[in-house]
């Protein structure tokens, strides 16, 4: 089954396990799979007065009980989300368009690298939905090095520190969740 229709799926368990108006709409679901086999959906609802609330679901659209299994999914789901944004500070498909130009008028050695990369990269990237998950992280992270050393060998990796502060992006979102969790957690 697609992600797209796994998400369709979920989207429909979760408006069950909504409640009433009071408790809030479905607004956005992060699909993760934080170990091989294993996805959950952390699904934010958010009132009308803006206060948002969390439920995370197995692939069966049940909800989580299990802390750890939350927290594994919130933090990978932060994770990628940071990478993503991290992989190439601007447009992809100008930096192809500017590397095209590059080759036209000089030639440059390394320039053809340089463009599949950037190529590879607008690959793993692709269009949403995505599913979090460590594989998906160690996808982004080699593409993004792949691109930033065809352009500068010598440079240090700003990708890398990005995903340095990402921890610290991961603690906020599981705090938030933890904080407005729509049933009881089960603490190891």
């Amino acid at each position: 089954m697609a992600l797209a229709d796994d998400l369709e799926r979920i989207a429909a368990s979760a408006a069950a396990h909504a409640g009433g108006d009071d408790d809030g709409a479905l607004s956005g679901i992060l699909a993760t799979e934080p170990g091989v086999g294993a996805r959950i959906y952390v699904c934010a609802f958010e009132s009308a007065d803006g206060a948002r609330s969390w439920l995370a679901l197995d692939g069966d659209g049940a909800p989580v009980a299990s802390e750890r299994s939350v927290r594994d999914a919130v933090s990978i789901a932060a994770l990628c989300e940071v990478a993503e944004e991290a992989a190439f500070p601007g447009d992809l498909d100008e930096l192809r368009a500017q590397l095209v130009a590059l080759r036209i008028t000089e030639g440059p050695d390394g320039i053809d690298e340089a463009d599949a990369a950037a190529r590879g990269l607008q690959h793993v990237l692709g269009a949403p939905p995505h599913l979090a998950s460590p594989a998906r992280l160690d996808e982004i992270g080699q593409a993004a090095r792949r691109l930033e050393l065809a352009l500068d060998p010598t440079a240090p990796s700003p990708f890398a520190a990005a995903m340095r502060s990402a921890v610290d992006v991961a603690e906020a979102l599981w705090a938030d969740v933890h904080g407005a969790y729509r049933g009881s957690l089960d603490y190891p």
